[in-house]
């Protein structure tokens, strides 16, 4: 059975989740949330707390067993960009950036495949 947690609009470059998410697809969601509290990444907080809601849906919502979980699917899909203008010499303005990310963690049963 596979069972899934969302995080919206989280701060983040979605590039750089996804390097955070690519880690952790496949493991043990024990090891998952061992990776994630070591890894350098600021996004690795974000994901790691979608880690824990998707094993606490597991857990609760379908009585599945954590030692059983693993990491099925992990994906940071891009969200809405906030667009916001930076004043420059001569009257002139730039554009500034500010991405926000979609994560999306999956925890499926090994013992359901």
């Amino acid at each position: 059975m596979r069972v899934s947690a969302t995080a919206k609009y989280i701060r983040r470059s979605t590039r750089k989740t996804r390097l955070v998410t690519q880690a952790i697809v496949g493991k043990r969601v024990e090891e998952a949330a061992a990776m994630l509290q070591f890894m350098p990444q600021g996004a690795a907080k974000e994901v790691a707390k979608v880690l824990k809601s998707a094993a606490a849906n597991a857990e609760n919502n379908h009585d599945l067993s954590l030692d059983d979980l693993f990491v099925a699917e992990a994906i940071a899909n891009e969200g809405p960009t906030m667009k916001r203008w930076r004043p420059r010499a001569q009257g002139r303005a730039f554009p500034i950036h500010k991405p926000m990310t979609h994560v999306t963690v999956t925890v499926e049963n090994r013992e359901g495949r």
